[in-house]
């Protein structure tokens, strides 16, 4: 990202499912005059929830332009490309009470509305059952995640990367009204 890293210009959200990062990421985008990209928009290209065959590409293609909040560093896949390229990270790490409730409110209303997300797939009650939907993800792997993000915080490769770990919605509200465009 060269010098455009010292500008402040890369973000990245990290934190469970229903932490609310893709609320703060596109008002951050707005706020910054940045544009914001939806991480799950592009990794899940078609219905049926499928993986988009482009999704490596997109994500190192919207890396390189230096200019971006996005609301997830996503899969593994491009984690570690968008930590490199970053110049922030901003850690919601809320507790995992406030999560739960964020997440089980967005399903229900996502299943009762039958709501059209990315790509046309839409959340359907079926899979509440399942282990990778939203609500039981972000409860089985809830301290996992918190120890991922924790080890990739400190991890020496990503030294200049600025952590932002914010620790209640209150907080990650008043650091939002605290950002400024240039």
């Amino acid at each position: 990202m060269g010098g455009i890293r010292s500008a402040g210009a890369a973000r990245t959200r990290r934190g469970i499912s229903g932490a609310g990062k893709s609320t703060l990421a596109r008002a951050l985008g707005r706020r910054l005059g940045l544009p914001y990209h939806e991480v799950d928009a592009l990794h899940f290209g078609g219905p049926g929830w499928a993986v988009s065959e482009t999704y490596v590409a997109d994500m190192q293609r919207i890396a390189a332009t230096g200019l971006w909040v996005l609301d997830s560093s996503g899969p593994a896949a491009v984690r570690d490309l968008l930590w490199a390229r970053a110049d922030t990270v901003v850690w919601l790490d809320h507790r995992r009470s406030v999560v739960m409730r964020r997440v089980l409110l967005r399903s229900l209303r996502r299943s009762l509305s039958r709501e059209r997300l990315f790509n046309g797939n839409r959340e359907a009650w079926r899979e509440w059952l399942r282990s990778d939907h939203p609500a039981w993800w972000a409860w089985s792997r809830y301290a996992d995640r918190r120890a991922e993000i924790g080890g990739l915080a400190a991890d020496p490769r990503f030294a200049p990367l600025r952590v932002v770990r914010l620790r209640t919605p209150a907080e990650a509200d008043t650091w939002l009204r605290t950002r400024r465009a240039g």
